[in-house]
């Protein structure tokens, strides 16, 4: 029996590659997506923290002037550095799509590849099973030929 060859094999191979390339770019992306959400939650946490601190001051028994200026120009720059991340944030989503569009597509190649590849393995084995049903008619046509020159010869 001969061995089952699939002609395009080394396409499937570079899919296969290919794929993996893509899924580790798409960890990458979504590491740095992570990344920046935990900068961002950082950064509204500490806001958070100078809220609380600002309700401190303004209850306080003596008022600090300074501090609760300080504190306020704190809270504005954390205001501007959530919508600076928030940005950032939303860049890495989209690179995280983009690259998730693009795993989908090697994916959706990859399996196509491999059902080309199961079909022509299908239509081998049902090439070698015709070729073995040949054999075995072309063996059977012979012994029955044998035998009756035999039984001829005989008579």
């Amino acid at each position: 029996m001969a061995r089952f060859v699939y002609r395009m094999q080394s396409v499937l191979n570079i899919k296969q590659k290919t794929e993996g390339q893509i899924k580790m770019e798409f960890a990458e992306a979504q590491a740095e997506l992570n990344r920046q959400i935990d900068i961002l939650n950082e950064y509204v946490d500490r806001k958070e923290k100078y809220l609380l601190e600002a309700e401190e001051l303004r209850n306080a028994e003596v008022l600090k002037l300074q501090d609760i200026l300080d504190n306020q120009y704190a809270t504005a720059q954390m205001d501007s550095m959530i919508v600076s991340q928030l940005r950032n944030v939303k860049k890495a989503e989209g690179e995280v799509e983009k690259v998730r569009v693009r795993l989908a597509r090697a994916i959706q190649e990859r399996k196509m590849q491999e059902t080309l590849r199961d079909r022509a393995y299908a239509e081998y084995l049902e090439e070698e099973k015709q070729e073995e049903a040949k054999e075995t008619d072309q063996r059977t046509s012979f012994t029955y030929t044998k035998r009756q020159r035999e039984n001829a010869s005989e008579e």
